[in-house]
């Protein structure tokens, strides 16, 4: 199976920088680097980055190569990391790989990272289809690996770990936080729960925690089962919605999946109060391509924004100035994932230089040991090797300088967090 390495997109994103410039093609180009032990050929310490570039999660893998970089920049800037056993400093050099979306491709990727490559860290990223294979690969091979950006409760099903690291938020935060929001209306609503999960980790993990925790919370959910990607008919969950009498729907779905569902409940007449919806709904270019007005009010989670008071611990840029920055080089709007891939090598680079070792065993215990504040928050494993990350609340509204912009609506659990909106009930029709 060939590896898309997407080398020239992440030219055009750094031509401004030699260094980085220098970065993208050398793990190809450099003579392979035998097993974990010492060799005085050893130039440049190799991450392997397993990244959905393309294919339906691509909106989770657009902030790479950007977000990559400009943290590589930084630990690059003045040489690198001192290795104490080579007595010098060594760069860090960046493998990037397209995964297409796709599991077996991401499992298949990260081995031959591994074998081929030789790398000597993993980062993996979004959501547990390319996260959740990654880690298996570097489990099975004994290859530390720092992962973000997916559910704990879907990441936890692969475990236990001894390699992998995760940091992010759990489904049961996510289920507490959603019914908060539906209890600001909680009067004005049937208090009727309809479930859109896929047959996939993510839909597999979120019906099973919402199921559990929301009757404990005062919902009733109607559950018409799981369903594959790329569905083209909902008729019969939309009947059955109708016939139950539910008026707040959650999911957890693919964005084209979620476009097509939406589509069909306006043409079919069915306008829920509220529509909370995980995964789909947290990109401005998947939200736009629903088309029109649908996506007015349409809630979501929000796991990083520009309002959230972190700080990069490479830089010391907020996370306001990152966003800006993100916009200013490339066009495009800030996204929720910007902030956990920056993150994910502000973990390597604290884990790297307590290590001062390229020996996987020293590298595994000093992120083991990580106890830092990074741009998405505190990250201090706990001895099932996860951190989790907050949550606050989103919807999205039509924007000022963009089509959309998602506000923040609800940040009660973490009101250092800044609220920016009020709540938009009910859905428009």
């Amino acid at each position: 199976m060939k590896a898309n390495n997407k080398e020239i997109t992440r030219r055009e994103f750094i031509k401004k920088t030699s260094t980085v410039t220098a970065v993208l093609g050398a793990a190809a180009a450099a003579p392979l680097l035998g097993g974990i032990g010492c060799s005085p050929k050893k130039e440049f310490i190799l991450i392997g980055h397993p990244n959905p570039s393309t294919g339906p999660l691509s909106g989770f893998g657009e902030a790479s190569p950007w977000a990559d970089e400009r943290a590589i920049e930084a630990i690059n800037k003045e040489g690198g990391i001192y290795i104490r056993e080579y007595g010098k400093k060594l760069p860090i050099r960046l493998r990037m790989v397209d995964t297409e979306s796709d599991s077996s491709k991401a499992a298949d990727l990260a081995a031959k990272l591994i074998l081929n490559d030789k790398v000597d860290l993993m980062v993996a990223l979004h959501t547990p289809d390319t996260v959740n294979p990654v880690d298996a690969m570097c489990e099975r091979y004994q290859v530390p690996c720092i992962s973000l950006d997916s559910p704990v409760e879907p990441w936890l099903e692969g475990g236990p770990y001894k390699w992998s690291f995760h940091a992010f938020w759990k489904v049961g935060s996510a289920a507490n936080l959603f019914a908060s929001m539906w209890n600001k209306f909680a009067g004005q609503t049937s208090k009727v729960v309809g479930g859109f999960w896929p047959n996939d980790p993510d839909g597999v993990a979120w019906a099973t925690v919402l199921k559990e925790k929301l009757p404990k919370l005062g919902y009733r959910v109607v559950d018409p089962g799981r369903f594959p990607y790329m569905n083209k008919d909902f008729s019969s969950f939309i009947t059955l919605f109708k016939k139950e009498k539910v008026d707040i729907i959650t999911g957890c779905l693919i964005p084209p999946d979620w476009a097509t569902l939406w589509r069909q409940c306006h043409q079919q007449g069915y306008i829920p109060k509220m529509a909370t919806i995980a995964k789909a709904c947290l990109f401005p270019t998947d939200v736009e391509a629903i088309g029109g007005d649908l996506a007015q009010g349409l809630t979501t989670e929000i796991w990083w924004s520009p309002n959230h008071p972190f700080k990069s611990s490479l830089t010391g840029e907020s996370s306001s100035e990152f966003c800006s920055a993100w916009t200013a080089e490339t066009g495009k709007q800030w996204t929720q994932p910007i902030g956990f891939k920056y993150a994910a090598f502000e973990i390597a680079f604290d884990a790297l230089k307590r290590a001062q070792s390229i020996d996987k065993e020293k590298i595994r215990q000093a992120i083991a040991a990580t106890d830092m504040d990074t741009l998405v928050g505190q990250i201090k494993y706990n001895s099932e090797n996860y951190s989790e990350t907050p949550l606050v609340g989103g919807q999205w509204v039509k924007g000022k300088k963009w089509p959309w912009d998602l506000e923040i609506i609800y940040n009660e659990d973490h009101s250092y967090i800044k609220k920016t909106a009020e709540m938009i009930f009910p859905l428009p029709a």
